[in-house]
């Protein structure tokens, strides 16, 4: 079958690797440049397509009518979208001869939108994985082709449930495309009812509110810990970010939010229900390390607050 493929990130690679292992013919791979403020800890969809010999192209906006022209001129049965970043429009999903498919970061219904593995994290589920569904106008709410499921741990942090939706989706994708090849692949509308969606996030959405429980802030600091921004507070009018923290398991946390209630054996802070371990922090203009060193080297006092 052809195949025209729109993806970026690491699942776009190995979406695109294992399509060709299937043994597709992909006359065309649409992508995106890197973004030079964003850490690009993934490989280049980019980079394999032009090492395959694919033409492959990353146009600001593709659907303009050049772009849509283009994508019909390779005759594709398919269009596939593996974590490509930018919503494609009714004239391009009506192309392909045989359907216009989406992989999507999460158990749809749940999770549609941006960011779903941070997300997903943050609200302490656990369990996500990949979803392969018909793609509409409408972000993610397409007719499901198969989804597989993803257990998620507490030792997880977004980037290792990440790789294990990296190892999720090209099985996923083995098993559906010759059953969408030979026109016998299931499709289950969604239920709208069961629906949910996230934006995206940016830098600031890391801050710490030390108000909420002490699970919420854990949950936080590991959504978005290496390689995404960070969470943070103020201490002493500086940024200091959390890059890894646990619950404490002292008992109840005798202090307000965002008060240090003990800076060893374990730098500890009161949220609004128990307290956290600042395991990894990094202040405003030094070096990352351990939370315990770091309140030693620059006299964090018991009392003081994070803001």
């Amino acid at each position: 079958m052809r195949c025209v493929v729109f993806a970026y990130h690491e699942i776009g690679y190995v979406c695109l690797e294992e399509l060709l292992r299937l043994g597709a013919e992909i006359p065309l791979v649409i992508t995106h440049t890197d973004d030079p403020q964003e850490q690009i800890w993934f490989r280049s969809v980019y980079e394999l397509a032009a090492q395959r010999g694919i033409k492959v192209h990353a146009p600001l906006d593709v659907n303009t009518e050049e772009w849509v022209r283009r994508v019909h001129a390779a005759q594709p049965d398919f269009l596939f979208s593996f974590y490509y970043r930018k919503l494609l429009r009714k004239p391009l999903l009506e192309i392909p001869a045989r359907g216009a498919l989406n992989l999507h970061g999460s158990l749809l219904p749940r999770y549609r939108g941006r960011c779903p593995v941070n997300w997903v994290i943050i609200h302490d589920e656990k369990q996500t994985g990949v979803t392969l569904h018909y793609m509409t106008e409408k972000a993610d709410a397409g007719d499901i082709v198969a989804q597989r499921v993803v257990a998620i741990d507490d030792t997880d942090t977004a980037l290792t449930l990440y790789r294990k939706l990296i190892a999720a989706a090209p099985e996923l994708l083995r098993e559906t495309y010759p059953l969408l090849c030979a026109g016998t692949a299931p499709r289950i509308p969604q239920d709208p009812t069961q629906a949910s969606y996230f934006g995206g996030r940016r830098p600031e959405d890391g801050r710490i509110q030390w108000q909420v429980n002490a699970r919420q802030v854990f949950n936080l600091v590991r959504a978005v810990t290496h390689p995404y921004p960070g969470a943070f507070a103020l201490w002493r009018g500086r940024v200091l970010k959390v890059w890894k923290a646990r619950v404490w398991e002292g008992g109840d946390c005798k202090g307000s939010p965002g008060t240090v209630v003990q800076t060893a054996p374990e730098l500890v802070v009161c949220c609004g229900t128990g307290g956290v371990v600042l395991e990894r922090v990094q202040e405003e203009g030094a070096s990352e390390q351990d939370g315990v060193p770091w309140a030693r080297g620059r006299n964090v006092r018991e009392g003081e607050r994070l803001q």
